[in-house]
């Protein structure tokens, strides 16, 4: 007896969440999610996006529906958690992005840069954190004003005074 494979929609949905899953993942976490919750956001967002194409309903800027539905759910769940601080708070590991060849002055002096960064990322209003995560993640300016419900220039607005701000990090 013959097992049928999976539909076309099913190989789609397949595809998007192999091509999406660690992005999406990063960037609930980076909401503050714990790792379990921001899997079973992923999960809720695949299930949703699955219900959403089996309804015919539009198939245009799938990527940034799936990180606005991933966006929406990680706060709520961040809610129910009884979570109401700043998003993600970054752990500096002090070996493991740094060159493994530099002397223990230079490695010292990275480290604290690695921190200084950290700090300027976490001082971010939470909007333009999300902007950033969602750049970092490859989302173009229209697909961030769409997952966080606001105007395009906004997003650039964001964007760039973030960039100042980690540019003046950098310059230090």
């Amino acid at each position: 007896m013959l097992v049928p494979g999976p539909a076309p929609l099913e190989h789609e949905i397949i595809d998007l969440f192999t091509q999406l899953r660690n992005p999406l993942l990063r960037y609930v976490s980076g909401l503050g999610l714990p790792l379990p919750d921001g899997e079973e956001v992923v999960q809720e967002v695949f299930l949703a996006l699955f219900q959403h194409l089996r309804q015919g309903k539009p198939r245009t800027n799938l990527k940034g529906w799936v990180f606005r539905v991933g966006h929406n759910l990680a706060l709520k769940q961040r809610m129910r958690n009884g979570r109401r601080e700043k998003l993600h708070e970054f752990e500096v590991e002090s070996s493991g992005h740094l060159a493994s060849g530099l002397n223990p002055e230079e490695h010292f002096a990275g480290v604290q840069h690695q921190e200084r960064l950290i700090a300027a990322i976490e001082a971010l209003p939470d909007l333009d954190r999300c902007c950033l995560y969602l750049r970092a993640e490859g989302l173009r300016y229209r697909q961030i004003a769409d997952v966080l419900d606001i105007s395009l220039g906004g997003v650039s607005e964001m964007l760039g005074r973030t960039l100042v701000k980690l540019g003046k990090v950098e310059g230090c």
